[in-house]
């Protein structure tokens, strides 16, 4: 979920440089040792850039929103310098939970290198395949690159910022193998994605769209792809778009809404299951706080559609968000 503030008498330095107008406990020890990186490098971000124009962190783990990345390149780092951001999520449904955790580096504003660590409790799914208690652990290492645009100086044109990224996702061994692999899902695959970012500055007003070409069932947590029934296993391109709006200098409320794939659909008729495991968008409505530069506090509603329905009587997985990210 999107959590920025934006000071409307913010001077860049520079006489060309105008304004135009726990299951996570790895991840947070990884985020302690990138923390460490980045402050003994030789150039790191002590003032840093305008407060949370880095965004949060994605459940993913690249800056951006909370279910969408951005284009924008995570941390307080500016041009020259090394940053780092980490943060800790959670996220609660009528059938499911999910905690994430990571962090990522931003250099020279540039390149964002993000590590992201998710453990999803199946709740009545496992009950359902006799694997109650079954959690599923999924890692992601991921990369973007700014390619063009900035968007803080470009506020005042249509320019946004743009940026590409990649994503490599990988679930841990579980009970849950021999089900995706009859359904001839892979435990691993990469999304690549192209991120717009359109800051209006003057009106308080951020726009992101995002196109990701994925096969990644309900982000991965289910596998990649599909074969059984002869489903489609190649990559789709799925649209994400955030959209935050400033209500004070550190209050920002906004939406989102992540396309899925829906390659199990088809898999699961083969296998007896109707619709049921069929996917729908993420959607998110949140509100979010930064009671200080290094800060971003963040709670939604969130409406994830329905996620194997077979085993929940087709209910909306709808419920709670709560984030916190630390960004230096």
């Amino acid at each position: 979920m999107p959590s920025f503030v934006f000071h409307p008498n913010f001077r860049p330095a520079g006489p060309n440089r105008q304004p135009r107008g726990n299951p996570v406990r790895h991840a947070c020890i990884t985020a302690a040792l990138l923390a460490g990186t980045a402050l003994l490098a030789p150039a790191h971000a002590d003032t840093g850039k305008l407060l949370l124009t880095g965004g949060v962190s994605t459940i993913d783990g690249a800056a951006g929103g909370g279910l969408s990345p951005w284009a924008v390149i995570g941390s307080q780092a500016t041009e020259g310098q090394i940053g780092v951001a980490a943060y800790l999520s959670r996220a609660e449904t009528r059938d499911y939970g999910l905690s994430a955790a990571g962090a990522v580096v931003g250099i020279h504003d540039r390149l964002e290198l993000s590590l992201g660590r998710q453990d999803f409790d199946t709740g009545v799914t496992g009950t359902a395949l006799g694997l109650p208690g079954l959690n599923l652990r999924q890692t992601i290492v991921g990369a973007k690159l700014r390619i063009a645009g900035d968007a803080v100086l470009d506020s005042d044109r249509l320019m946004p910022q743009i940026a590409i990224g990649v994503q490599h996702k990988r679930l841990d061994a579980s009970g849950l193998d021999a089900t995706l692999d009859a359904l001839g899902a892979n435990r691993s695959g990469t999304d690549l994605y192209v991120s717009a970012t359109k800051l209006f500055l003057a009106q308080g007003l951020l726009v992101n769209g995002t196109l990701r070409a994925t096969r990644a069932n309900q982000g991965g947590l289910l596998g990649h792809g599909a074969r059984l029934g002869g489903a489609d296993n190649g990559y789709e391109v799925v649209p994400e778009i955030s959209v935050a709006y400033l209500l004070a200098r550190n209050l920002a409320v906004g939406f989102e809404v992540r396309g899925m794939p829906d390659k199990l659909r088809r898999a699961g008729t083969a296998a007896g299951l109707g619709d049921g495991l069929r996917s729908d968008s993420w959607k998110d409505i949140f509100v979010a706080w930064a009671p200080g530069k290094n800060v971003s506090l963040t709670a939604a509603y969130v409406d994830l559609g329905r996620v194997v329905p077979a085993t929940t009587a087709g209910r909306r997985q709808t419920g709670f968000y709560l984030s916190a990210q630390f960004a230096f």
